[in-house]
């Protein structure tokens, strides 16, 4: 978002964006058997922002002071949104706040890592006065304390950086302004350079783990192309030209053009939205690029929708959740939401504020029971359950697990699948919530409580029939011993369950 969505360097806070009237809100009661929103608990602080899903099933998701496009800012508290004892998130309960101190970014990189912890690196908008920063933090899930985390070497700015976990569990930061990245190593806590031969800086980009282990990413500055990160060689490559281009910089001479996210899907294709209303679609296995279907008008009848920077989710059925609002002109409600089938864009309900913001206030994260949470920056917190269910091929596989387990110990559980297809929901560079790893979820009389997982064989997507793993400690509030049952769960999608005994 450098220097764009109506801040630019001399306006860091924007106008306020007048909302239209709100919409009732379509709930579960009234339409049981269609895609519906239901409210979560209400955030206890004062709007919640970017959401990002931890290793032990709770969401860890940061508090602005309003939203952004009404001129709010990140205040250094979050919270985690914990499901219940039943594994139920609309139902669960909050704690927090967690301070990150005066390191408050409104837009950076951020990643879940394999060993459990949630990196949050640089940032624009951040403190008093309002700046970009280096800073990064490392947040501690079982503590809930956050660790200084040092910028790679030499490095004067992040800013709103894409950044991406590869396949073997380390973390890609790109710098927002130049052609400039870093690998770092949670093992070490260090940081080396990577990334030579970038054809265009990082500006505005959105990275998309593909199959293989590379990561395609969407040029906005060079017109239609792409490019390929290669994690073997360190390098760049170009990945073929779009067949027109999805990037817009809004009519704004003045700005780097905006894209939308990209999300990978199970048939193996890239769905990229465009900031200009259009779409690409990237075949992984031919390596080519096709047109996709335009977005439709925006709802209220001011012009062509777009994702000028905004969300995306992969359902649990393939399809694809997208956020997106008016483009002539930019960054005005009310915002409009659709599925990608594969084939079309078609127009579903939107939660109650979407009349009052615009596709760049929304935050969306892949929850395990297959629904999508959804944030805007105000202290509405909504979860959306879609139709449709995934095909059998597409669930992770328990093939070896302990018979016994007990509380305070780690297991390991083997299988295929664990990480997934995709990463689950995007963004692009402002904020990543990637989900492309495996949750434990056990069920002992009547309770259902997420195990916390660490140590997983692989960070890669669409693994097939490989053999993974991962390493999940025991946790049993409920105090109930005997016959339990564990799955795992990635991107809304669940395993065959197993039985254990807890002892």
């Amino acid at each position: 978002m450098e220097n764009g969505k109506g801040r630019s360097r001399g306006n860091l806070r924007p106008p306020r964006l007048i909302g239209l009237v709100l919409l009732a809100v379509l709930t579960g009661s009234s339409v049981a058997s269609a895609q519906h929103w239901q409210a979560a608990p209400a955030f206890p602080g004062s709007g919640a922002g970017t959401a990002i899903m931890t290793t032990q099933g709770n969401v860890l998701i940061q508090e602005l002071t309003e939203p952004a496009s009404s001129g709010g800012y990140a205040t250094g508290n979050w919270y985690m949104l914990n499901p219940d004892s039943g594994g139920n998130y609309d139902t669960g309960f909050w704690t927090g706040p967690y301070s990150s101190g005066s390191y408050a970014p409104l837009y950076f990189a951020s990643a879940t890592l394999p060993g459990g912890g949630v990196l949050i690196e640089g940032g624009e908008y951040d403190g008093s006065p309002l700046v970009d920063t280096t800073q990064g933090a490392l947040f501690h899930p079982t503590s809930g304390a956050f660790s200084s985390v040092s910028p790679p070497p030499g490095w004067l700015k992040i800013g709103d950086a894409p950044s991406v976990v590869l396949a073997n569990g380390k973390f890609v930061l790109g710098d927002c302004c130049s052609t400039k990245e870093a690998i770092f190593d949670p093992t070490t806590s260090t940081w080396t350079s990577t990334g030579s031969g970038k054809a265009d800086n990082n500006s505005e980009e959105g990275w998309t783990l593909l199959p293989n282990g590379k990561v395609l990413t969407v040029d906005t500055q060079n017109g239609t192309e792409s490019e390929l990160y290669s994690p073997g060689t360190g390098t760049w490559s170009l990945a073929g030209k779009l067949p027109l281009p999805i990037v817009y910089n809004c009519a704004n001479p003045g700005i780097v053009p905006e894209i939308g996210p990209a999300v990978l899907r199970p048939d193996g294709t890239v769905f990229a939205t465009g900031a200009n209303g259009l779409t690409a679609i990237y075949n992984t296995a031919k390596k080519k690029w096709s047109k996709g279907p335009d977005f439709p008008p925006n709802s209220a009848g001011l012009g062509q929708d777009g994702v000028a920077d905004g969300p995306a989710a992969l359902l649990p059925s393939g399809k694809v959740l997208v956020m997106a609002s008016n483009i002539n002109p930019c960054f005005i409600p009310p915002s409009d939401f659709y599925e990608f089938d594969g084939t079309n864009i078609n127009s579903v309900p939107g939660p109650p504020n979407a009349p009052n913001e615009v596709s760049y206030d929304g935050r969306m994260v892949e929850l395990p029971t297959g629904h999508i949470l959804f944030t805007d920056g105000t202290s509405d917190v909504e979860i959306y359950y879609p139709t449709g269910s995934p095909k059998s091929s597409w669930a992770p596989t328990i093939t070896s697990a302990p018979a016994t387990i007990e509380e305070g110990h780690t297991y390991t559980l083997k299988g295929t699948q664990f990480n997934g297809l995709s990463q689950g929901a995007a963004y692009g560079d402002d904020a990543q919530m990637a989900t492309n790893f495996p949750l434990v979820l056990l069920s002992i009389g009547g309770f259902k409580y997420y195990q916390p997982t660490h140590n997983f064989s692989t960070m890669g997507v669409a693994t097939g029939t490989k053999t993974v793993s991962t390493k999940f400690d025991v946790v049993n509030p409920s105090g109930v011993k005997g016959p339990a049952t564990i799955w795992v769960q990635v991107n809304g999608i669940t395993s065959n369950a197993v039985s254990v005994t807890i002892k």
